[in-house]
């Protein structure tokens, strides 16, 4: 069997850590604070659920957002949120790495988009909300190498189009010689 695309490889250890972190979540940190100032333990799962629910849909089945229209609307976290992750995390899985479907077109609000593309999008944004995560319940902050390298890659060209979207803090200047965690985290407004 041959060594799968490297997208889909950063794709399963991203939504594997992301998932270990939601397991850890006590019953009272659900509604603690997160780096995402806006949002708590809770809202920052809710959010990650419902960006890994849309994927069936869109690379799988090749509909378009309005297609969708609001049949992913509401809190998708139910009664157990950790089961939702976990179907929504082995759903985006197999919807990518079904045959040719990193080779498919993806119909976004914002425009069509290689689903490789948006396959290495959802990694990003899962390795920095694992970030913001393990801060928020006192997890372990260190995430693996070949994740933040992946990521760094990901976000250094669309640095100054991620604080214009609104959804990201301006970036920060990583101090000099800053491993590559924290300039990921500064890139993305974060303060480490």
């Amino acid at each position: 069997m041959s060594d799968p695309h490297p997208v889909l490889a950063r794709q399963t250890e991203a939504l594997e850590l992301f998932g270990r972190r939601v397991h850890a979540i006590h019953d009272d940190q659900w509604e603690a604070a997160t780096p995402c100032t806006a949002w708590s333990v809770r809202d920052l799962v809710r959010h990650l659920v419902s960006e890994q629910a849309w994927v069936p849909a869109l690379v799988r089945d090749g509909a378009t957002v309005d297609a969708v229209g609001d049949s992913l609307d509401g809190d998708l976290l139910g009664p157990d949120p950790v089961a939702a992750w976990e179907a929504v995390a082995d759903a985006s899985r197999a919807a990518f790495a079904e045959p040719g479907a990193l080779d498919r077109t993806v119909h976004l609000s914002f425009g069509d988009l290689r689903a490789d593309d948006y396959c290495a999008q959802l990694v990003t944004d899962l390795t920095v909300h694992t970030w913001d995560l393990s801060r928020a319940i006192g997890a372990d902050e260190q995430l693996p190498e070949d994740l933040l390298s992946f990521a760094v890659r990901e976000v250094t060209p669309h640095a100054a189009e991620l604080e214009r979207s609104g959804l990201f803090a301006s970036p920060e200047e990583p101090p000099p010689g800053a491993d590559v965690q924290t300039r990921l985290l500064c890139l993305v407004g974060r303060r480490p």
